[in-house]
Parts: structure tokens; C-alpha cells; sequence
């Protein structure tokens, strides 16, 4: 009896190791298996596994491939990244207008990320190198941006970073006091002046802050306006970097600007600048930087 015993618990022994072996191949074999991840040219991207080697040639997608935990995949990136820390030391392949192809030949990416409208697209896939496009004009953009990148990295992160966003948006909007809310704000985003829009990323965020923002929707994310427009909707809070500071007392008639005339300009450095015209994800940092300017400007001036 004892050996009947021994004979079926060795029997089960083998069972549940086999199952495990089994349950342990299929795992794999589902891991293994092909992704197909639609761009944002609509065109169909397949990854046989998660790309190892990466370059991504836009900030904002910098960012989100590390927030989703995945900048140990970078090999290289384009000259205006500079966050997190950690990709300060990979190769730099240009701008916009100046992409070094022969740079990203030489570094072997299994996947290149970058925006619709890069001219170096057709090039790379003449070379044999996969593109992921991807454009983020919006909160909503960045939300969808996390989940295509989280099937393309093999990830499962984008949930934990949309939630941290929307979580430090509601930490901003809680800070600012009932003076701090409604009032009318002008947001500029380079001297030109180019404005942003109250459908861009950047008005997005001023509206769940409660903000009323100056620049209309009809002049569409990112309008370039005259600053006489500025001076005709008297806005209570300006917001601009440092750079442009210095000119705005010499803009004609910004002195009787309420914002103006009551010292209620919100300056920001270039690291903060960096935060607040990225739509990707440090979107929740950008509130925060946001709410906390405005909601001491608004204190001291009462």
C-alpha cells in the first residue's frame, strides 16, 4: 500500500511539473507572439517582440517611453530631450530640420519614434528601419500616446502614469484658493507671440485649473496673435518665460494690462518651460507649476 502511495505521489509529482513546463511554454509563446500597433499615420507597425533598441527624436515621447519605465531601451535621442537625467549622455541626432540618418544607421534601432510630419520618415524605411508616429496635441493625445507605447514596449504602465497625471492636476486645482479660480489668464508661448489655444494641451490643463483662458477656441492650439489682442482682453495673470520678460513693458499699451500693472506675471525658468510646452507625461507637473505661480501672484496682490 505504501508503495501505491509513493507510486501515485511520484505520478502527481510529474503531472503538476509537466502542467507547470506547459503553462510556463504557453506563457511564453503569448509573449512571444507578434504585436500589431496602429501609428498615427494609420499605418499598421508589427513587432515580432519588444524593441530593444530605441530612438526616439521628440521630447515628449523621450519622456513617455521612460515614464513607462523603458529608458534603458534608448540609444539615442533628438538635441532638445533632456529629461530624465539618465538620457543626458546618449547620442544626440538633431532637430526637426537636421536628423543625423547616418547617426541612427550606425546605432541599429529596432524601432524609431517621432512625429507625422518628420521629413525623415521615407528615408528610414527605405533603409529597412521600422517608424512609430505618433502626435500629441492633447491630453487626450498623450492618454492614447501611453497605451499604443505600452503595446509597442511590452509594457503595462500606461494606466499607473495617465492616473499620477490626473492625480497631480487635482492636487493643483485643489492649492489654488476661491481668488485664484475664473480669473482671465494669458498664456504665451514664445515671443512671436504664439498663444496657447484653449483646444491645445497647455488650455486643457488651464480649464480643469478652473482658468479662463483669453485665447478663444476658434484661433485654434497654438495661434500666433496680435498683441494688441492681448491688450483688449485685460488679462488678470500672464504666463511666459523668462526670455520674453523683459519685453513685455515695452509693448505698447500692455501697461494698462490688469496682469501687468499689478505685478502679475508668472515668469518661468527654461527647466520649467521645458514642463509646461510638453505634452507628455510631467502634463500633472505642469499644473502644479501653474497653480502654485498663480495662486501666489493672486495672494500678494490682495
Amino acid at each position: 500500500m505504501l508503495k501505491n502511495i509513493a507510486q501515485t505521489s511520484t505520478r502527481s509529482s510529474y503531472f503538476l511539473v509537466g502542467l507547470a513546463l506547459f503553462l510556463l511554454g504557453f506563457s511564453l509563446a503569448v509573449f512571444a507572439a507578434p504585436v500589431s500597433v496602429t501609428d498615427d499615420r494609420g499605418v499598421e507597425v508589427v513587432f515580432d517582440k519588444p524593441p530593444q533598441r530605441i530612438v526616439s527624436l521628440l521630447p515628449s515621447l523621450t519622456e513617455s517611453v521612460c515614464a513607462l519605465g523603458k529608458c534603458s531601451a534608448l540609444v539615442g535621442v533628438d538635441r532638445f530631450s533632456n529629461w530624465p537625467k539618465s538620457i543626458q549622455d546618449l547620442p544626440k541626432l538633431g532637430g526637426m530640420g537636421d536628423i543625423n540618418i547616418e547617426r541612427i544607421v550606425q546605432l541599429k534601432p529596432d524601432v524609431v519614434l517621432l512625429e507625422r510630419a518628420s521629413p525623415v520618415i521615407a528615408r528610414l524605411n527605405g533603409l529597412g528601419f521600422k517608424t512609430f508616429t505618433l502626435d500629441v496635441k492633447s491630453m487626450g493625445d498623450e492618454e492614447r500616446a501611453l497605451q499604443k507605447l505600452d503595446l509597442v514596449l511590452g509594457t503595462s504602465e500606461s494606466g499607473r502614469v495617465w492616473n499620477q497625471i490626473q492625480k497631480e492636476i487635482m492636487r493643483a486645482t485643489k492649492q489654488l484658493s476661491a481668488n485664484g479660480k475664473n480669473i482671465r489668464v494669458y498664456f504665451e508661448v514664445n515671443p512671436a507671440p504664439f498663444a496657447a489655444g484653449s483646444t491645445s494641451f497647455i488650455g486643457e490643463i488651464m480649464s480643469q485649473l478652473d482658468l479662463v483662458n483669453i485665447i478663444p477656441k476658434s484661433l485654434g492650439p497654438f495661434p500666433k496673435i496680435n498683441p494688441e489682442f492681448v491688450v483688449q482682453a485685460k488679462p488678470d495673470v500672464i504666463l511666459l518665460t523668462e526670455s520674453t520678460a523683459a519685453d513685455i513693458q515695452k509693448r505698447p499699451g500692455w501697461n494698462s494690462i490688469p496682469a501687468v500693472s499689478k505685478n502679475r506675471i508668472c515668469v518661468f525658468t527654461g527647466d520649467q518651460n521645458d514642463i509646461l510646452v510638453r505634452p507628455g507625461p510631467r502634463m500633472g507637473e505642469a499644473a502644479l507649476i501653474i497653480s502654485d505661480c498663480i495662486q501666489r501672484k493672486m495672494s500678494s496682490s490682495h
